[in-house]
């Protein structure tokens, strides 16, 4: 069923390839990465292919979901269920963080205590239950990451991406196309710039404060939380960066803009968990 926008119908694409091609590509990734665990040398060639059809997959199916909406066949009713679907999407994330930050709550405020009580002296009798720790039995000392240096910059980098996004938003609404692109630029290239220091602060970590994945309670809390987080900003930095080449093809007017208005929604998303993230993983240490 294909009808126009116009008469007021929800369309609905052709039947399609795409999900088996996605399939086809984790199945290769799948098998790369059990042989790359094991470091057998196919595995890294089956990991390539499969990041490769999954790129192409990606690229090929988002391109033919731009020509629909540019081609007037997506109807209001079609527009509420891509807010609806993106407003569920954000709300699966913002529970997938709060599982995490939960367990990092859980540890600070009654396991780690409780492992240091007068029950557990006899099993190990010089844990304090201070924080940050790596936990009883663990003997490698390890110095935790501290609130100022890169984390700062990188929150500043995060709250001025927030105001470059707001500033093309508007300027779409306004119909300021200059303005748009900038504004569009500047954000994905800020949080490409993020994603770079967030690495190069995981050197800084391994190499100078001795702490790793391995380094218990602490170490484990502190990479899940920073590190998914890392793995959302670029996500949305590659979804800014898609956005910017329909701009800069001609896509969007300030009436029918979705497209980029859910990936601000997004973006605004990741700004909010990073401060949760500066405050409880580094500030409050």
């Amino acid at each position: 069923m294909s009808q126009e926008a116009g008469h007021g119908h929800y369309y609905v694409p052709a039947p399609s390839t795409y999900p088996m091609t996605g399939a086809i590509a984790l199945l290769f990734m799948g098998f790369g990465a059990a042989f790359s665990v094991n470091r057998l040398p196919i595995g890294y060639g089956l990991l390539t292919i499969g990041f490769a059809i999954l790129f192409y997959m990606c690229f090929v199916w988002f391109r033919t979901v731009a020509r629909e909406s540019e081609s007037g066949k997506f109807s209001a009713q079609v527009g509420q269920s891509f807010r609806w679907g993106m407003t569920w999407f954000i709300f699966s994330e913002v529970m997938f963080f709060a599982a995490f930050f939960g367990a990092l709550y859980y540890m600070r405020i009654y396991s780690v205590p409780w492992l240091a009580d007068l029950e557990h002296k006899v099993l190990w009798p010089d844990f304090t239950g201070d924080w940050p720790t790596a936990g009883p039995g663990i003997r490698e000392k390890f110095m935790p990451m501290g609130p100022w240096g890169l984390p700062a910059i990188n929150t500043l980098i995060l709250l001025t991406s927030g105001v470059t996004v707001t500033w093309a938003h508007w300027a779409l609404k306004l119909n300021k196309r200059g303005q748009l692109k900038l504004g569009l630029f500047l954000t994905f290239a800020l949080g490409f710039l993020f994603v770079g220091l967030q690495a190069y602060e995981y050197g800084h970590a391994y190499s100078d404060l001795n702490l790793k994945l391995t380094t218990g309670a602490y170490g484990a809390s502190f990479y899940m939380l920073t590190g998914f987080h890392g793995f959302h900003v670029t996500l949305g930095s590659i979804m800014l960066l898609v956005i910017w080449f329909r701009v800069m093809a001609g896509h969007f007017t300030p009436e029918n803009h979705f497209g980029f208005e859910g990936v601000a929604w997004y973006w605004h998303f990741v700004d909010v968990v990073w401060l949760g993230l500066f405050i409880f993983v580094y500030w409050l240490v």
